[in-house]
């Protein structure tokens, strides 16, 4: 299916020209730019349904023996 977007020339001039430094098209850049954003939609929905089918499974409940610790709950991945 085609479709006509509508951009400033120096966008276009400029994708055009990033599109062609990275071996692949404009059109190519486009379509590869909407599966990613349906990809990640999707992937969204999944973890907030994987979160809420956890959430109400074990809501309220932690393993037996644990204990809540500040400190390694603010770890950044160090």
């Amino acid at each position: 299916m085609n479709i006509t977007l509508s951009a400033e020339e120096q966008c276009i001039r400029r994708s055009r020209e990033y599109a062609k430094k990275h071996g692949t098209s404009l059109n190519q850049l486009i379509r590869d730019y909407l599966n990613a954003l349906i990809d990640n939609n999707n992937n969204r929905e999944d973890v907030a349904d994987e979160f809420s089918r956890l959430a109400m499974a074990y809501g309220g409940c932690s393993s037996e023996g644990y204990v809540f610790d500040r400190e390694e709950a603010h770890q950044r991945g160090e």
